[in-house]
């Protein structure tokens, strides 16, 4: 009976106390805020493709993409964007440049092998071996059933 007493009184103490997420507000600003960086890298590459062929042209944009996610990271700007956006900035490629730029930046201090070099890799190393792996997968599918 007293186990009983304490989980109601705790479920009751926890619903008071819950903080109140703004489920809609956050999927907006993250639907605006990673957009807006989908429509940044759709004008770059327009902007490319008048200047170069289509494929040298997506790859100029993918890199300028990191560049510009590298360089809002280091002066602490994609920070401010992500904390507005949540998961709005994570998801392009620009989330990923920021990801390795973090990282890399924390452990600058334990040196430039042994901490940037190897370092920046511990957050995007997951997302490396994942699309390395689904590229694997997807590739052999496209090749054998013709998809």
């Amino acid at each position: 009976m007293w186990i009983f007493l304490q989980q109601k009184l705790f479920q009751k103490v926890k619903k008071e106390t819950e903080i109140k997420r703004p489920i809609l507000k956050n999927a907006a600003r993250a639907f605006l805020v990673g957009g807006l960086i989908c429509l940044l890298g759709q004008a770059i590459l327009e902007i490319l493709k008048l200047y170069l062929e289509k494929e040298m042209a997506n790859a100029v944009m993918v890199t300028i993409m990191v560049f510009l996610g590298a360089l809002l990271t280091c002066l602490g700007v994609y920070d401010k964007i992500g904390q507005f956006a949540g998961c709005g900035t994570i998801i392009p490629i620009t989330g990923f440049a920021n990801s390795m730029a973090s990282a890399a930046i924390e452990s600058k201090s334990e040196g430039v092998f042994l901490g940037i070099i190897l370092n920046m890799f511990k957050l995007a190393g997951s997302v490396i071996v994942v699309g390395v792996l689904s590229a694997f997968v997807f590739g052999t599918l496209r090749y054998f059933i013709g998809i």
